[in-house]
């Protein structure tokens, strides 16, 4: 039988995530030390969790409008307003979504026809560009390097730019860097938005987790609420990745179109996990600061140690992923992953799945205990005091 008749090009040629792929080596050797998984080790609060049982237990177990719980889309409006000081309308402005995931989904189909370019900045996420070339638009990378801490050159960016061009896809805090946009940056950016009359989607998922500079959105720009589509959720912050639960932001012109998309494939996000999240935006807040002490501690702690063990690392400016320099080595991304697997049951991420620009690094997460973290570098700084190098 050939199957090959029966599957779509777009199937056939989408390739599988880097980062599944190589944990799918990873679920086969259970002693393994993992800084791959890109997750809270917390469990989600318990006052939260109740919430979504109690509302099992109460019967709140049927759909919910499409656009979700009015009581939550209030309530986030409500803090985004107190939070990034813009206003979007519950009734029009927003949608539930089931995680950011779905919430970029929905954004790209309501923009993309064949052929529309999408620019998106490497290393980044590895869905971008599968989500979009998955719609048959075009990925246009704009990269990054290391030499200038995986800042985003707006030269570069605009120079991308061109009459394809539909939008600019920006993930800050970023997913694997790290690397956040400063506020002059975003300036900038929001002002090529403008200029060439694109539209900017914006992941901020990871906003609640900063460490130096307090976070700001680039909707909140003159001039960019009404091109700005905002995405963001509770996985992160909260703990709470198994409740897929996210939510998107934006003119309601683009919302309403989304919103048709919604109806199709998703109908609505899960009514426990809606009446969950309405918990954690009312009594969330301290549980979001003391995860984000405990981060904050790792994260010095993991950053110093990469710098010992001769592996160059900065520390992040937000989200909770270190991007350590492995060049050191002589290794790629890949063979210093695939070894260090290998020899010493540790796991990490090799950083070309997130782009070209990421080869030379690997991502790990500090989403783990410190105990694990600790016996995680000193397995890596093994590993690498015995290549042959060092002799």
């Amino acid at each position: 039988m050939k199957y090959e008749k029966y599957l779509s090009q777009t199937g056939i040629k989408t390739p599988p995530s880097g980062i599944r792929e190589f944990f799918d080596i990873v679920y086969t050797k259970p002693e393994c030390i993992s800084l791959g998984v890109g997750e809270p080790d917390f469990d989600t609060p318990w006052n939260i969790s109740d919430s979504g049982i109690y509302s099992i237990k109460d019967g709140y177990t049927h759909y919910t409008p499409n656009r979700g719980l009015p009581e939550l889309r209030d309530i986030i409006t409500k803090k985004l307003h107190q939070s990034i000081d813009i206003f979007y309308e519950p009734d029009s402005e927003i949608i539930i979504t089931l995680g950011v995931s779905q919430g970029l989904d929905l954004a790209l189909r309501s923009l993309i026809d064949p052929g529309d370019e999408i620019i998106i900045v490497e290393p980044c996420y590895v869905s971008y560009k599968a989500n979009v070339e998955m719609l048959y638009g075009r990925a246009v990378v704009v990269e990054t390097i290391s030499e200038e801490n995986f800042q985003i050159n707006t030269d570069r960016l605009e120079k991308a730019i061109n009459s394809r061009t539909k939008a600019i896809l920006l993930n800050y805090p970023s997913n694997p860097t790290g690397t956040s946009i400063t506020k002059t940056e975003l300036e900038k950016i929001a002002g090529i938005a403008i200029k060439h009359d694109l539209i900017v989607l914006s992941d901020e998922i990871y906003s609640h987790i900063t460490y130096a500079e307090e976070h700001f959105s680039i909707a909140r720009f003159p001039g960019m609420k009404e091109r700005t589509i905002y995405l963001n959720g509770f996985s992160k912050s909260h703990a709470m990745t198994g409740w897929r639960l996210g939510y998107v932001c934006g003119p309601e012109f683009f919302i309403s179109t989304m919103l048709k998309i919604h109806q199709y494939t998703a109908l609505c996000a899960p009514i426990m996990s809606q009446y969950a999240a309405v918990e954690a935006i009312e009594n969330g807040d301290k549980d979001v600061k003391r995860m984000l002490t405990e981060y904050t501690r790792r994260r010095n702690f993991i950053v110093n140690r990469f710098n010992e063990a001769g592996l160059p690392c900065s520390f992040p400016d937000g989200a909770f992923y270190v991007f350590p320099d492995i060049t050191p080595t002589g290794l790629s991304s890949r063979e210093f992953a695939f070894k260090l697997l290998e020899e010493k049951l540790v796991a990490v991420v090799p950083g070309d799945v997130f782009g070209n620009s990421g080869e030379g690094h690997i991502r790990c997460s500090y989403a783990t205990s410190i105990d694990n973290i600790r016996e995680a570098l000193n397995r890596i700084e093994a590993f690498v005091k015995e290549r042959p190098w060092e002799s």
